[in-house]
C-alpha cells in the first residue's frame, strides 16, 4: 500500500517528509528483531541522496546509508563494452555485487561491514568506501533501481523491509540534474544533452516503478 506522508501549512513539504519518514523508520526498527534494511528508490536528481542523509542524520547512529552508485561499473569496463556512453543505465550496474552486498549487510550485523563509495569528483566507485558499523540496525539503501522487475533486481525488493520511492516534479528534476552536471565538469550544452538523452532515458524506467513502492515521499 501506499501512503503520502502528511503535509502541514506551517513546514516545507521536505521537513514534513522528513518527520512522518523518521516516524515509520523508527517503528520500523522497535518491531525489527535484527537489522533493518530500508530502500529508497527514484529518478535520477529526485533528491534520493538528501533524503537518505537528512533521515540516517535524525536518526543518529542507529542508520546508515549504503548507495546503489557504489556499484557502478568502473569506465575501464564501460569503454570495453561500448557503455560508456549509457553510464547510469540499469545494465551499466554490478546488480549482483549489490545484492550480495545487502544480503551480507542483512545477515552480519555483528561486525563492520563495507561498501564501495561512488566519487563524483572522479565518476568512478571506490571499494570499501564507507564502513557499516554493528551498531547500525537500520540500513537505509538508495539508488535508480530498486524496484525495477528485471533479475536480479526483485532480489532487493525480498531483502528491504519496506522500499520507498521519492518523487520531484520532472522540471525541477531535470534543472537539478543538469546543475550537477556542471558542477562535475560538464559544459551546459553537454550537460543538457547527457540529461536528454541518457538521465531522462533512464528515468522513464524508473518511473514506471513507483507504484510498486510501499510509500512515495513528495519531495517538491
Amino acid at each position: 500500500m501506499r501512503v503520502h506522508p502528511p503535509s502541514t501549512a506551517s513546514q516545507p513539504a521536505p521537513t514534513a517528509a522528513i518527520a512522518a519518514a523518521v516516524r515509520r523508520a523508527e517503528d520500523m526498527l522497535r518491531v525489527s528483531e535484527g537489522r533493518a534494511i530500508l530502500g529508497i528508490a527514484g529518478a535520477p536528481g529526485a533528491g534520493k541522496s538528501t533524503f537518505a542523509e537528512l533521515l540516517a542524520e535524525r536518526l543518529g547512529p542507529t542508520a546508515a546509508v549504503v548507495p546503489m552508485d557504489g556499484f557502478h561499473l568502473s569506465d575501464r569496463v564501460l569503454r570495453a563494452h561500448g557503455a560508456l556512453g549509457r553510464k547510469g543505465a540499469i545494465d551499466t550496474f554490478d546488480a549482483d555485487g549489490y545484492v550480495a552486498l545487502l544480503e551480507r549487510l542483512a545477515r552480519d550485523a555483528d561486525r563492520p561491514v563495507f561498501a564501495p563509495w561512488f566519487e563524483r569528483d572522479l565518476e568512478e566507485p571506490i571499494a570499501a568506501g564507507i564502513e557499516v558499523p554493528p551498531a547500525a540496525r537500520l540500513i537505509i539503501t538508495e539508488g535508480n533501481y530498486l524496484l525495477a522487475d528485471a533479475a536480479p533486481w526483485p532480489r532487493v525488493r525480498e531483502i528491504c523491509a519496506e522500499i520507498w520511492f521519492v518523487d520531484l516534479p520532472a522540471q525541477k528534476r531535470i534543472e537539478r540534474l543538469i546543475a550537477r552536471h556542471e558542477r562535475f565538469g560538464k559544459t551546459p550544452d553537454a550537460a543538457r544533452a547527457w540529461v536528454a538523452d541518457t538521465d531522462e532515458a533512464n528515468a522513464r524506467l524508473i518511473e514506471q516503478t513507483r507504484d510498486r513502492a510501499d510509500r512515495v515521499i513528495d519531495w517538491d
